[in-house]
């Protein structure tokens, strides 16, 4: 077993090694490939430079700590809206009747086409970067809650009622245990989506936050920066979804085995 963690984390690190290696080698040559061009791109050691000359500046714990505060307020209210309403839709034919009409009308509208109306709709641009996090990470989540509901084996269901299940007793020992490993999905991929969303909202509407820092870097031609920015939004989405992907698989083991297997 640690032999074969051991090989994967090798395989891991020869994939980053190749990346950056061809990195050095096009930022150096300064390749052209035509459709895309290396003339520009700094190089590593011009990134790595910059990367600790920002993380030793006073501006990582402002930034950092500001994109973190929009993507939780936002993915929270997400998660409880995205599973709740799933749930509903998943089981109670009139709610989906009710509600996913609206909702897939809304689904493929991108998160960034309503940054505009949500400057309009919102008094503060705190407010309206938090809505483009929630509504980036909502359709991820419900879609995959309202999949694992309709996914769940009617055999489990026939039988939990023919033991007198009730209702509640259908929901917490049946359906939510049924739907989770969908609900956990979910949940990773909208944390992917609302950093994506809340960058991209940052660069706009943003006065802190690693969206604005990149952006702003670009702005003052500063392009070691934007890589450490990219760089800096990467290890935080990637951390973030690790996180949900751990206590998915510490809160539902038998889903973890199955996978393995």
């Amino acid at each position: 077993m640690i032999g074969l963690q051991l090989g994967r984390w090798l395989r891991r690190a020869c994939s980053l090694a190749i990346c950056l290696s061809f990195w050095q080698m096009a930022s150096t040559l300064k390749l052209d490939f035509g459709v895309v061009t290396f003339s520009n791109v700094p190089l590593p050691a011009d990134v790595a430079s910059a990367g600790l000359e920002f993380f030793h500046s006073p501006r990582l714990f402002s930034h950092v700590v500001s994109s973190l505060e929009r993507v939780f307020a936002g993915y929270g209210v997400a998660a409880v809206a995205g599973v709740t309403l799933g749930l509903l839709i998943g089981r109670l034919r009139f709610a989906g009747d009710f509600l996913q009409a609206p909702l897939e009308l809304l689904r493929p509208i991108p998160a960034v086409a309503w940054i505009p109306l949500a400057v309009l709709m919102f008094p503060s641009s705190e407010l309206s970067m938090i809505f483009i996090t929630f509504t980036g990470a909502l359709f991820p989540i419900l879609i995959n809650t309202v999949h694992g509901v309709e996914n769940i084996d009617p055999r489990l269901i026939a039988s939990a009622r023919s033991l007198g299940s009730t209702r509640s007793a259908m929901l917490l020992e049946v359906i939510i245990p049924g739907a989770a490993p969908s609900v956990v999905t979910g949940l990773v991929i909208g944390m992917g989506t609302s950093w994506f969303c809340l960058v991209t909202a940052e660069m706009i509407s943003g006065q802190y936050g690693i969206g604005y820092y990149t952006w702003e870097s670009y702005t003052l031609q500063n392009y070691p920066e934007i890589i450490v920015g990219m760089i800096v939004i990467g290890l935080l989405g990637m951390a973030s979804s690790a996180a949900l992907k751990a206590v998915g698989a510490a809160l539902l083991p038998w889903h973890s085995k199955e996978a393995k297997s």
